[in-house]
């Protein structure tokens, strides 16, 4: 009986030391990734092509300067005075 107990102490701590901290990154790692996922399915890419024509589109572009443009609205009213 002594040594069924001192196995599943000894089951427990190894569980509580090891598989618990890994579940625990594995779930933080899901969560960043899922935060990354919403962000990006949220953002639209402003960039000019080479003809200088203003672009929008759902993936950035290679090797070109973009501007990250959010797909929703702020709350409020925007007002810019330096702007005619």
């Amino acid at each position: 009986m002594v040594l069924l107990a001192v196995a599943l102490a000894a089951t427990a701590w190894w569980w509580l030391n090891t598989e618990m901290p890994r579940r625990e990154r594995a779930r933080a790692a899901e969560a960043e990734a899922a935060a990354i996922r919403a962000e990006r399915a949220d953002t639209l890419y402003r960039w000019r092509d080479d003809a200088g024509h203003l672009q929008v589109t759902q993936d950035p572009p290679k090797g070109r300067r973009y501007e990250r443009v959010s797909r929703t609205p702020k709350e409020g009213i925007e007002i810019h005075g330096d702007r005619p």
